[in-house]
């Protein structure tokens, strides 16, 4: 239990961190935008290839990719018909999608992976599919929606080649090389892509504690119908898909309360980066991280003391 209270203590104070120093306002009215955009163009690249290259990309095939891949994709394409039916931003709903299935499994679920499972690398499968499937497909998306959104209508092979002009796709692309080929980087190269990668999580959790300071109440306006399914989508219905696919592919014991603990994590903070790169669902974004990491953490210690 210490865990899961260890990973939102960790995550809080870095938020309230970024929300004093946005009340102060030492970091003048564009904080947000280029804390954000520093962490999407530089450091989250340096993060996911540094991630992947170190990653035993064989080892986490298991079933526990299985389900971690089924069931957030089930979670993300859940939520597409509310905003086709509510009429919404294609570019929005895209960002709702993200948000109802992409989990916090990095800042967070580390430490909850630590404490609670006992080894971190029980979060390996859901790290490895988020960063390189999820993570390039979403932003890659965004990336086309947002050229029509200006008015630069993309054709298919700009659209083909979007993830080569996407630095998160490109990191990722190397990453896995590296992992695959067993070749690292020499330490004076490698040694400066691990120092700008520190930047990615805290940069992303100022941002987003900075951007708390002018939030109104979440859920307000039009955006209400949409939270209340990113956090049904989230928090409930994501844990109970993973319980269900793991029971059905035989999973029990510790490695059943794995999967579902993994996709009982909030809406990871990376999702309110993406929006803000692309100006896209950036209310919603925020919203559903701040509110699905509220309601996660009694639907956490649950499934602890169902399952353990």
């Amino acid at each position: 239990m210490n865990g899961v209270i260890d990973g939102f203590v960790v995550i809080g104070v870095v938020v309230a961190v970024g929300f004093v120093v946005g009340r102060a306002g030492v970091l003048g009215p564009t904080a947000t935008h280029v804390l954000s955009r520093a962490a999407f163009f530089v450091a989250s690249p340096a993060l996911l290839f540094v991630t992947l290259a170190r990653a035993d990309v064989g080892a986490v095939f298991s079933s526990a990719l299985v389900v971690t891949a089924v069931t957030s994709v089930l979670a993300c394409l859940l939520y597409i018909p509310v905003g086709l039916l509510l009429r919404r931003p294609a570019a929005e709903t895209a960002v709702g999608a993200m948000a109802s299935g992409y989990v916090n499994a990095g800042n967070l679920g580390l430490p909850i992976a630590t404490y609670v499972l006992g080894d971190a690398a029980e979060v390996a499968p859901v790290l490895l599919f988020q960063l390189a499937v999820l993570t390039p497909l979403f932003t890659t998306v965004l990336d086309v929606l947002a050229e029509r959104a200006n008015g630069r209508r993309p054709n298919l092979a700009r659209a083909l080649t979007a993830p080569l002009r996407n630095p998160i796709a490109l990191a990722t692309g190397a990453g896995i090389v590296v992992s695959a080929t067993g070749w690292m980087p020499p330490a004076p190269v490698l040694a400066p892509i691990e120092l700008i990668a520190d930047l990615a999580v805290p940069g992303m959790l100022l941002a987003f504690g900075i951007s708390l300071c002018e939030a109104q109440r979440p859920g307000a306006g039009a955006t209400a119908p949409l939270l209340t399914t990113v956090l049904l989508l989230k928090n409930i219905v994501h844990p109970v898909l993973a319980l269900l696919a793991g029971l059905v592919l035989g999973l029990e014991g510790h490695a059943l309360l794995a999967v579902v603990v993994c996709a009982a994590l909030p809406t990871a903070q990376n999702v309110f980066g993406y929006a803000v790169r692309f100006d896209q669902g950036v209310a919603l974004s925020r919203d559903a991280a701040w509110t699905t990491t509220l309601v996660s953490v009694p639907v956490l210690f649950g499934v602890v003391a169902l399952l353990a």
